[in-house]
């Protein structure tokens, strides 16, 4: 590992031995916005400069509140380029969510993007559009420095309810090269595209620091893209590779469009993969499915690739480069077959440096070398890794993921809402959805009213469920794995499972 790095300069550094490729494409059906790599490290450099301008100095922390446009990619390598900490959130954040975290990082700066919605209070805010002027700006020299110093911020959920700020290092960008073999078959002649947000780390990742590290093009579809219209702007542009969520895969699959001739495979992420729909990608397009399981802390870190496929229903395999095992309760690796918690060791280049502000929580994660991610699994004798699902009860919604506490906090504020929980129920695809229940008399409407006006739209419940009693653990806690084993959404929407009676 270097002694001075800078992330922002090793991810633009191949683009620099060719300026004129192109490094972004934000595609829609009337055309496309391309940046070749000479105008993205314009753009970061001299935004560099402008944001050090404004009198902010290295380790400053500043919060992105930014939509789906390329401002956003250019801020965050620009925060990192001047040694800035930048904190990306998703411009799906409500105001008192976003206030929240405000309150928590104290930015010196807000990058604020038309419309997204801004915390409260009095924070110094900076006009996204005011980036693009700046690329004319002299470049800025790039921060060098510990590879093991702050370099951003992103946001997970955490079982206490609550938001956990997750701080990572500079030298978190060299661990993603092991899953270039170990998940992606990245090339620098690959045109990736991801069907998700600029602001959502898988996109920020895979879908763009990744294929500019290595000088390959990235497609991002415009904002209000339909997902069946994916296809299409693939096949347009060449796509050679295609990522985001198995939801965005099926809908793709039950749209009418041509065979994508370019297309060598898919990275599916976010939440699991049915082993179903992975044989009807490869019925429909002749290409597999790739599946990859990370987490805020780690990224990914299991996979299968096109050199060495998952089994169908595992994970896949410790990307080349990683030490991963499961663990018994006294923190040593089982054996094959056995289940446990799935660990990460603590040497990983990509694990996170801790939770910020919480350096309890942060310990609480890690058994003597170990990280525990929080999944049980099981490994198989040839490696593969199967998970057997959470050891605690976050949810999953779309790839998002939701810790209950933050639902029941806002359905408990709703009078005669009575005793509360949520939970994330299955549904026949092998997909989740996250159900809220609900004892007292409050209406439903009302309910429904206060999750849209506080949550995010990813955090709303799908469903909610009136419910005569909650179960609860011998301690006297809700037992939310007892309500994923009594209900499921079914096909006229949620129903009890048959044969399983209700828990008291």
């Amino acid at each position: 590992m270097p002694d001075a790095f800078n992330l922002a300069e090793h991810v633009l550094a191949a683009g620099s031995a060719a300026p004129d490729r192109l490094a972004l494409a934000v595609v829609s059906a009337s055309g496309a916005e391309r940046w070749s790599y000479a105008r993205l490290t314009a753009a970061v450099r001299g935004a560099a400069t402008g944001l050090s301008g404004l009198g902010l100095a290295p380790g400053d922390r500043v919060l992105l509140r930014i939509g789906n446009e390329p401002a956003f990619p250019v801020a965050y390598l620009a925060c990192i380029a001047a040694g800035l900490v930048p904190v990306p959130t998703s411009a799906l954040l409500t105001v008192p969510e976003v206030t929240r975290i405000a309150r928590d990082i104290a930015p010196a700066l807000c990058i604020a993007g038309e419309g997204v919605p801004l915390p409260t209070g009095r924070w110094q805010v900076l006009d996204a559009a005011e980036l693009g002027p700046m690329a004319a700006l002299p470049p800025a020299a790039w921060e060098r420095g510990d590879p093991d110093r702050l370099a951003y911020v992103v946001y997970t959920s955490g079982t206490s309810g609550q938001p956990r700020a997750v701080m990572h290092a500079h030298r978190a960008i060299l661990a993603r090269a092991m899953m270039f073999e170990g998940w992606y078959g990245l090339r620098a002649g690959d045109r990736l595209m991801h069907a998700g947000a600029f602001n959502w780390t898988f996109t920020l990742g895979t879908g763009l620091m990744d294929p500019w590290t290595v000088g390959a093009t990235a497609l991002i579809p415009a904002e209000g893209t339909p997902i069946e219209a994916l296809p299409l702007l693939a096949r347009r542009h060449g796509a050679t590779i295609l990522a985001g969520a198995p939801g965005v895969f099926r809908r793709m699959l039950r749209a009418e469009w041509a065979p994508l001739p370019a297309l060598r495979h898919g990275l599916a992420a976010g939440e699991r993969l049915d082993p179903g729909l992975r044989r009807d990608w490869r019925a429909r397009t002749g290409s597999d499915l790739h599946e990859a399981l990370g987490m805020s802390e780690c990224s990914t870190f299991l996979s299968g690739s096109p050199a060495h496929p998952a089994p169908e229903a595992s994970a896949g395999y410790p990307q080349p480069g990683r030490r991963v095992a499961v663990l018994d309760d006294a923190g040593q690796p089982l054996p094959p077959g056995e289940a446990g918690v799935l660990a990460v060791h603590r040497s990983d280049p990509g694990l996170f440096l801790g939770y910020l502000g919480q350096p309890g929580e942060t310990a609480a994660r890690f058994r003597g070398e170990w990280f525990l991610t929080g999944d049980l699994a099981a490994v198989a004798d040839d490696g593969a890794i199967t998970t057997l699902g959470r050891a605690d009860d976050m949810m999953n919604a779309g790839g998002y993921r939701v810790a209950p506490g933050e639902v029941e906090d806002v359905l408990a504020a709703v009078p005669g809402a009575g005793d509360v929980a949520a939970a994330e129920l299955a549904t026949a695809s092998g997909a989740g959805v996250i159900a809220g229940f609900w004892t007292g008399p409050a209406d439903e409407a009302e309910l429904r009213a206060a999750v849209e006006a506080a949550l995010a739209r990813y955090k709303q419940p799908r469903v909610l469920v009136p419910a005569e009693t909650l179960p609860r653990t011998p301690t006297g806690k809700i037992n939310r794995r007892a309500l994923r084993r009594e209900w499921r959404i079914g096909p006229e929407g949620v129903e009890r499972v048959k044969g399983i009676e209700p828990s008291s």
